[in-house]
Parts: C-alpha cells; structure tokens; sequence
C-alpha cells in the first residue's frame, strides 16, 4: 500500500482561501477516489499561506479488476434476419467488443442487447496523474486572478507542484500559456528561516521534512502553538488575551511558523471607547487585545500580534508593530475628538449628502420616512406617549453617526460610536441604546435587540428597506440579495418572535405601504403589499424550518392552502411559531396520532358542505331534531363541550385545551363513522346531509384553530 502526496506551492494566499480550499478538496477528493475504485486508508490536509497539501495513505498499486454490464439498443433495432445492423455495430464498437459478444435478453419491456465485459484495473499512479490537475483547478473561491499570458486562473500564481507516490514522482504539468509548472520533489520552506530549497525522498516524510524548514503545515497545530504561546505572553504582562474565533482562523492561515509576541501602546488611548481600539487592533491589524483578567472589561495598553518572521528579530518586530499602532490610535484619537466638538443631531442634515439608492434618494429621505414608520409602530405596540417620543428621536439620529469621521475611518462602528456620541451629546440612555441596537442583530446568530426602543427602531429601518427596494422592482434572486433583504425580514420576524411583540406585521406593512405610495408616482400599493407578504411568509416557513426544527408537513398545516389562513400568520407572528412548535411537540410525544386520523377524516368531508371557516358553534348550524341515529347527538353534545375549550386556547394561546378537547371527541366521530350506530354523511335527504356535513364542517373549524389538518402527513 502506498502514500500519495500532492502540494501546491503559492505566492501567498488569502487568509480566507486557504481553509475554504482544504475544505473543499475534503469533500471532493473522497468522492473522486471513490468513483475510481481506489480504497485507501485516509487523508491528512494540510494549509499554510503558501500551499495547500494533502497526504493520501493506504493506496493499492491499482484499480482491482472489475465486470460491468451495459445495456444497449432493442434487439430488434440491433438485429434485422439475424444479422447485426449498424445500431448493434455502433454500440459494440462503443464498448471495445466485437458483435459477436453481444447478447439479447427479455427485459419484461421487451429485447435488449447487452454486453458483459471484464475491465482490467488501471494502475493508480496513471490515475492520479489524470486527476490532480482537475483536483487544483477546479478548485472555486472569490477573486481569482489571472498571471502572465496563460487563462489558469487561481488566488495566488502556482510556482510549484509536488506529487510523489511513495519514493516516486508522478509527472504533473500545468500549463499557463508560456509558463509551464511541472511537478518535482522540491517544496520551499519559510521564506525567511529556510531559504534552501526542500528536496522530498519519501510522500511520507513530508509534514517532518518542512517542521525542519520552519513550516508547520498542519493548520491544527498551528493553531494549538497560537493559542499556548498568546496566552503565555500575555501572562508576561498580567494579562489576559481575548482570541476571537474569527480572528484566530484568520491568523492560523497568515503564518508558517507562528511567534507570538507582545507590544505596548500609550496609556492616553485607554480614553478611546473601548470597542475602537478593539476594532483597531482586530480588524485592521490582526492583533489580539489584552483584558486585566478573563472576567475584566478593563483593557490594558498592550497588544497581541502573531509573527511569521524570524523569532530572532522579535524586538525589531515588535517595535515596528508598536509604531503602527500608535499612528492608527492616533488617528482614532483625533476623530474622535474632532466628532465630539459638535453635538450628534448637527450631523443629521449631512445624510443629505449619502446616497440611500439612486432611485430612492438620500439616507436623510430613508431616515424620515424611519422616524414615521417608528411612530406607526409605536401606536400599534400601545406604547407610552414618552416612549414614543423616545423611538422617533432615537429613529432620527439613528444614521447620523455615518457622516462622523470615526465611522468613515471604521465602518464597522456604525451604531457603536453613535451610542457614544449620542451620549456624550446629552440624549437619554434609551435612545443612545437604540441606535446602537437598532443595527442587531447584524447576521445569523448575533443578537437581537433587547430594549423595546431598540426594538422598534430597528424593525422600523428594516421595514422602510423592504417596502422601499421592492417598490423598485431589486428582489432577491436565487442566491443574489445584494440589499440583504432576506436578512432583514429574518431579522424582523426574530426580534418579534424574541421580544414577545404583538404586532400585526401584515397590517403595519400595508399602512406603510400606503403611506410610501401616497408619496410616490407608479407603485401600486395592492401589488406591492402582496410582494411583501409572500416575501415574509417564506421567511417566516424557513425559520421555523431552519430555526426552529418544525417538520414541514407541520409548518403548511399553520399555513394552510388559502389566502385567509395564510394571512392570519402574519397578523400573529407569535401565534404561528407556537402553533407551529405545539404541533411539533404533540407529534412527538404521540398526542396528534391519536386525534389526527378522525379530524383529517372529517375535514376531508366537510368540504363538500358550505359552512364558514371560522364558525364554531352548532347553535343555530345544526338541528337535533333531523338526528336519526344516536351518534348524531353524541358529537352534537361533543362539539358543544369543545367550543369553549376551543375559545379558551384561542385566547390563552393554550393549544393543549384544544387538543384535550378534540381527544375527548374523538370516540364520538369514530362511533359517528364506524360506530354501531354511524351514519352515511351524504344522505340522500338535502337537509340531513347539510346537517351532518355541519357537524363535521364544525369539528374540522375547531381543529383549524390550531392547524389546517389536511396538510398533515401521517407519518
């Protein structure tokens, strides 16, 4: 069994690529060696900035011997008076074979020609050769470049290739127009620390080979060094490193031999807010910060960076990293205190000046219509006249930190530094606050807002976003949402469903839509409504799918087929998400089976009647004296016992009463249909079959207060 290596030497690569790229190949290139009949006993792989490496151990000299069958034309479109016609000469000529190995056999949809051949295993050297090229190239990331004259493209130009299976060298060309790459036993240490060019015998001896060229080419391991030494220099300073996750991926792919070491800066920028030197040292210059303890919001005057130089040169280094700093905090100092002369309202008139969407004018027109839509949704919220105020003055100099010089040197600080400015200019907490939370939650699994001012000027901007770039016609396509207008409605459904808010979204929406219409020529607010309406109701099935692990079946039946139904989500958001996850919960714990199959039964019958959707009770709908069999009273008394249990769960959102309830009636609707005593529903008597498809219309209206039981799936 022998041990495969292939490397792919770079100029350096982008921190990001490297990872991506290992991850790919971990999917492929099983698949790859699978479909080639190559077993083998594993893969190592292997990244740093400057290559991308696998090992593959446990390979046979060659594929093993293999029979295939293949199926060809009919036999009657093969063979005409028994002799072979031009279609049984083609297929024979395609599989290798003479005529005479065909054969014809009846495959119960008539004669076919087949033909059973023995392939010869192919050796895996040959193989490997045909393969690797594909293995590189095929290879998918953002930003791909193109160099020299060739169409290769690639992140980083390829300078060489190593491909050994075991002691010997697999031949492998890459050809770049005039520029040729051709696989060899050479690979390239540190560029600092080896400058001699690494010369391999053995695949095996590869990951040693380069630990003493000063590479440690295992990311793990890399990572594990990082960690160990940035918490021992920080320790040398009484301190403690923060190391986010983000941060340390990224500084795993940026370095070959990693060198932890640790740098000073003045005590003066310990007056900046504490998430710009943060964001400074992160951000900008991949440096850990440093905490007076793991527990500490006190952040101390060091910094944490990660060398690939020579360790040697550390005090150098260090000094060089140290300048860098003081000239960014510098930087950030002024800012700061320049923004700071002026009061955070005088920089609202500047959003005039941004531009929102060219055909929606200025982020100040987005911030009125912001400050109206706060209001709206204050009044629907029932919030206090003082809170009301409070949303529409946090809506009004929410962007207004846009235009500051800090955020336009860090605009990853928007909404941070307007909370600082903010409070610094006198506002009241609770709007401060808003404007920095306003912004949450910023992706998948941030989060959310915790303040209902917060709260409300968040799903303010988010709703002006939505009604504003759909009346333009810029909907998400497939994987395109360049507004991230799936991400805003996500987040607006999140923060309600989190916050516990009573808000009608589908009567908000079509209130500012209205409004936004009223205001504009050409949008057609009837049209744009339902846009939006659709556009929420996809995202609120895929949270529940995705978020909240709700079957799908479940989710259609809170859904249901009709507009009505649908609708009813999107007045009650908090009410379809518990509908939704009391289905679940009843689903599993058996309760739904053993209600499900008689409801199903009597909804499916109760179409052919004409009762409303919302009526629940048999007074007046149902008339006892046109019973002919005892079963007939029996669910007429059930119903009536359901409907203020049913009442109950509608107002106390307490699905378990409904569910009680429709248990305690079930026996009732078996005896009604199978019973001793059960009925034919379509009667020949007009008035006895109304009165019966009543009694069923009414137990399926008291089910469709939890769901619409025909969109369930049994199983």
């Amino acid at each position: 069994m022998a041990t495969f290596l292939l490397e792919v030497g770079t100029e350096e690569l982008p921190a990001s690529f490297v990872s991506e790229a290992l991850a790919q190949w971990q999917s492929r290139l099983p698949a790859a060696l699978e479909e080639s009949f190559l077993k083998n006993d594993g893969f190592e792989f292997y990244g740093t900035p400057r290559r991308l490496a696998v090992l593959i151990s446990g390979l046979p000299e060659r594929q093993p011997d293999r029979e295939e069958e293949a199926k060809g034309p009919p036999a009657k479109a093969a063979f005409k008076d028994g002799k072979p016609t031009k279609a049984a000469e083609g297929f024979a000529a395609s599989r290798g074979v003479s005529v005479e190995a065909l054969e014809v056999r009846d495959t119960g949809k008539g004669e076919f020609v087949f033909v059973q051949q023995k392939i010869a295993g192919r050796a895996t050297a040959e193989l490997l050769q045909e393969m690797v090229p594909e293995w590189i190239l095929s290879l998918e990331g953002n930003r791909f470049m193109r160099w020299g004259d060739g169409d290769v493209r690639f992140p980083r130009p390829i300078r060489w290739l190593v491909t050994l299976l075991d002691g010997e060298l697999l031949p492998v060309t890459i050809e770049n127009g005039s520029e040729v790459c051709v696989s060899d036993r050479t690979t390239h240490g540190h560029r600092v620390l080896a400058a001699e060019p690494v010369i391999l015998n053995q695949a095996q001896d590869y990951v040693s080979a380069l630990q003493k060229a000063y590479v440690t080419v295992d990311p793990a391991a890399r990572r594990e060094t990082i960690l160990q030494q940035v918490a021992k220099v920080a320790s040398s300073v009484n301190g403690h490193a923060a190391v986010s996750e983000s941060l340390l991926s990224e500084v795993v792919d940026l370095v070959e031999w990693p060198t932890a070491l640790v740098g000073k800066f003045d005590d003066e920028f310990l007056a900046l807010p504490t998430q710009v030197t943060i964001t400074e040292m992160e951000s900008h210059q991949r440096y850990f910060p440093v905490y007076a303890s793991a527990e500490s919001e006190e952040l101390l005057p060091y910094f944490i960076t990660v060398s690939n130089g020579d360790p040697a040169k550390a005090a150098l280094i260090t000094q060089g990293n140290e300048r860098v700093i003081r000239a960014r905090l510098a930087d950030g100092k002024f800012f700061f205190e320049a923004d700071r002369k002026r009061p955070l309202e005088a920089y609202v008139p500047q959003l005039e000046t941004v531009t929102f969407e060219a055909q929606l004018g200025s982020v100040l027109d987005k911030v009125n219509r912001v400050v109206d839509i706060a209001a709206l949704l204050s009044d629907q919220l029932g919030l206090s006249k003082a809170d009301k105020q409070l949303a529409t003055r946090a809506a009004k100099l929410c962007k207004a930190d846009l235009v500051t010089q800090m955020v336009g040197e860090f605009p990853e600080l928007q909404g941070y530094i307007g909370q600082k400015y903010a409070l610094g200019s006198g506002e009241p907490a609770a709007v401060a606050d808003a404007i920095f939370e306003h912004y949450l939650p910023r992706g998948a699994g941030d989060r959310l807002p915790t303040s209902t001012i917060g709260q409300v000027v968040g799903i303010a901007d988010r709703l002006d976003t939505l009604v504003s770039i759909f009346s333009i016609g810029k909907l998400p396509k497939g994987s395109s949402d360049p507004f991230a207008l799936r991400r805003a409605a996500n987040a607006i459904v999140s923060i309600i469903w989190d916050a516990g808010l009573a808000l009608n979204l589908q009567h908000i929406t079509a209130e500012i839509v209205q409004g936004f219409a009223s205001a504009r020529t050409g949008v057609n607010a009837e049209e744009l409504t339902l846009q939006l309406s659709d556009f929420f109701l996809q995202r609120v099935r895929t949270l529940l799918q995705d978020g909240q692990g709700i079957d799908y079946d479940l989710i259609n039946a809170v859904f249901g087929e009709d507009a009505d139904y649908q609708a009813r989500a999107l007045r009650d958001l908090l009410d379809v998400r518990d509908r939704a996850q009391f289905l679940q919960t009843i689903r599993n714990d058996g309760r739904l089976a053993r209600v499900y199959e008689t409801v199903n039964r009597a909804a499916k019958l109760a179409v052919q009647g004409d009762l409303e959707t919302d009526v629940l009770d048999p007074t007046g709908l149902v008339s006892p004296e046109l019973f002919e069999q005892s079963s007939e009273q029996a669910l007429y008394e059930s119903l009536q016992k359901l409907v203020p249990q049913t009442e109950a769960a509608k107002a106390e959102r307490d699905y378990s009463k409904l569910i009680a309830g429709l248990e305690q009636a079930a026996p009732a609707l078996e005896n009604f249909f199978d019973g001793d005593t059960s009925v034919m529903v379509m009667a020949e008597d007009a008035r006895v079959r109304q009165n019966r498809l009543n009694l069923l219309g009414l137990l399926r209206n008291h089910a469709r207060v939890l769901a619409d039981f025909s969109e369930i799936v049994k199983s």
